[in-house]
């Protein structure tokens, strides 16, 4: 008889995961930061042509209408923001279609919050007293993304054209078949491969920060010789654990961006995706200068635990669902 029905991860390991968000929650309250709950499902999907939204339908009488499980919660979080909630954080299931493997799965454990007043380096000198709290870590590194991919690829990313880039990774062996890749998706394959496995050694985490503006994604660009995005990224043990923004306010430049977005699915053939009109509607009417992040729970407990695989930290993961 086929024993697939029990959990993947150990009732041990089970608790270990209580005990960590019963630290989380702890950590929020302290600091006087509110917990909420927004929506899973919305009529809005993520345009993002990198992120692939899981969709249903919700049918009544006379009504059968798309819905999206949301890849983040940040959207609504962000309405919440402009209504004046303050700093607020939530702990959610995010869902992302096509995602698996050792770090990977289509259903996981998401903490995202923001502060009101507090610009990306502000929030990473926040998160760095979490990971203290939390894994005991000492004080973290922090590295411009120019600065690290220096060191670690010998090549400059802000400078570098296509071509150097798909020369420097053929050096190291990494020769895919991916001439139609674009500028930002050689970087991305040069920084997974050549740079973020050094990262976050020695128990100590890692804040990267000032990605190329091209990486923008929903941070403020700095204007300057090289325009920068106030974007930073956290490493521990070679593991992305997180993603942070000075968050873009702006609903004109971010409607723009949605819009750029849309296309480049369009050029890839991906279905189109409903804009979130109410979250831009937001923006329209004031948004707080603000920073916010969203942290992978699941791998913050492999790394405390020493996992190797997320199914050993998840009950039941997409394959025993």
């Amino acid at each position: 008889m086929s024993d697939n029905w029990r959990p993947s991860a150990s009732l041990s390991t089970l608790r270990r995961r209580a005990e960590l968000l019963q630290e989380i929650r702890r950590f929020f309250e302290i600091r006087n930061i509110l917990e909420v709950d927004t929506p899973t499902l919305s009529i809005a999907g993520n345009p993002d042509p990198n992120l692939a939204s899981f969709s249903s339908f919700y049918c009544t009488p006379g009504i059968q209408q798309r819905l999206y499980l949301h890849t983040s919660p940040e959207l609504a979080m962000k309405r919440l923001l402009a209504a004046g909630s303050g700093p607020i954080y939530q702990i959610c299931k995010v869902f992302r279609n096509g995602e698996h493997g050792r770090f990977h799965n289509a259903e996981f454990t998401l903490l995202e919050w923001y502060r009101p007043g507090f610009d990306h380096h502000q929030l990473m000198t926040e998160m760095d007293d979490l990971f203290q709290a939390l894994l005991q870590t000492p004080g973290a590194e922090r590295v411009t993304y120019q600065e690290i991919v220096q060191r670690h690829a010998q090549i400059d990313p802000h400078l570098a054209s296509i071509s150097e880039l798909r020369a420097r990774t053929a050096e190291d062996g990494i020769v895919p078949n991916l001439d139609e890749l674009d500028r930002d998706g050689w970087l991305d394959l040069l920084f997974s491969q050549l740079v973020a496995p050094h990262l976050g050694k020695a128990g100590r985490p890692t804040f990267v920060y000032d990605y190329p503006a091209s990486q923008a994604a929903l941070a403020r660009i700095r204007p300057g010789i090289v325009p920068l995005a106030e974007r930073f990224e956290v490493y521990l043990a070679g593991i992305e654990l997180a993603n942070g923004f000075h968050e873009l306010g702006d609903a004109a430049e971010q409607r723009q961006r949605f819009a750029h977005q849309l296309s480049t699915r369009r050029q890839r053939g991906l279905a189109p995706i409903p804009l979130d009109e109410k979250f831009l509607a937001a923006l329209e009417l004031g948004f707080p200068d603000c920073a916010g992040v969203a942290l992978g729970i699941d791998r913050l407990l492999m790394i405390r635990i020493g996992a190797t695989n997320i199914e050993e930290v998840l009950a039941f993961p997409r394959t025993r669902a």
